[in-house]
């Protein structure tokens, strides 16, 4: 909330009214572990900003991590920012090695490798924009943990949280999936609403994250690696049209909005 006396020198610098910013912010989603754990989501914000007009506003686009294809656990997705908003990219999957059993924190948590070294933890979520991933099934089928989602946690069974809807884009979109955890046998876990890719039974291949849903990347079987968490988005939706963009974001309008979709990192400025 502006005070009176800030109002007033905005107003004396011509940058009064102060637009109002409906935004979505979705961080990269995780990646999956190797014979292991869904990536979690990344973390999901959505709320309203005002800002200042002449300033370019920062937008950065987080990339999805990569699956493992070592003992290591999956590598985190990054962080996507508009202006002061920063949402946490999602935690990597467990790896079914005792050094990185346990699934990473972040927006979304992963999910923990299969059960080979004992029961191992899910990772945490980052408070208001996701949830935590699912520890594993310590006997058999060994099963690897679902990723955290931004709608829900990941499960033991190996299914990812689903997401959260979002209608900032003018209609229902989906996004921010837990990854599926790998298993031995089938069935593996599937991946939540919102681009969480599917995990693999055996030596077969997981799924990664879908591009530009912050989904997280689906976990290895026993005998295969994990998959890359999707890149995440950012989403502004104003009634006054912005002076300049940079980073060509694809812009649509609809009932008296503008909309920016930003799928690469950039800037605008109103």
């Amino acid at each position: 909330m502006w005070t009176k006396t800030q109002q007033m020198q905005a107003k004396a610098a011509s940058n009064w009214p102060v637009p109002l910013i409906d935004y979505l912010v979705v961080a990269g989603g995780g990646g999956g572990g190797k014979k292991g754990g869904g990536g979690g989501a990344g973390g999901y914000q959505t709320s309203t900003l005002s800002v200042a007009l002449g300033s370019a506003l920062t937008v950065t686009v987080g990339a999805g991590g990569a699956g493992s294809t070592t003992t290591s656990r999956g590598t985190s997705g990054s962080n996507s920012v508009f202006s002061s908003i920063t949402s946490t990219g999602g935690g990597g999957g467990g790896s079914d090695f005792a050094s990185d059993q346990a699934g990473g924190s972040g927006g979304s948590g992963g999910g923990a490798a299969g059960g080979g070294y004992g029961t191992g933890s899910g990772g945490s979520a980052t408070s208001g924009q996701g949830n935590a991933g699912a520890s594993n099934i310590p006997s058999s089928p060994y099963n690897g943990g679902g990723g955290g989602g931004a709608g829900a946690a990941g499960s033991t069974n190996g299914n990812g949280g689903n997401g959260s809807a979002s209608s900032i884009s003018g209609s229902s979109v989906t996004y921010a999936g837990g990854g599926g955890g790998g298993g031995d046998v089938a069935p593996s876990g599937t991946g939540g609403t919102g681009g969480g890719g599917a995990g693999a039974v055996g030596g077969g291949s997981s799924v990664a994250g879908t591009a530009n849903t912050g989904g997280g990347g689906g976990g290895g079987g026993n005998a295969s690696n994990g998959s890359a968490g999707g890149s995440g988005v950012v989403i502004i939706s104003t009634s006054q049209a912005a002076a300049s963009t940079t980073g060509s974001p694809t812009v649509t309008t609809s009932g008296g909005r503008t909309f920016y979709t930003f799928t690469s990192s950039g800037t605008i400025t109103f």
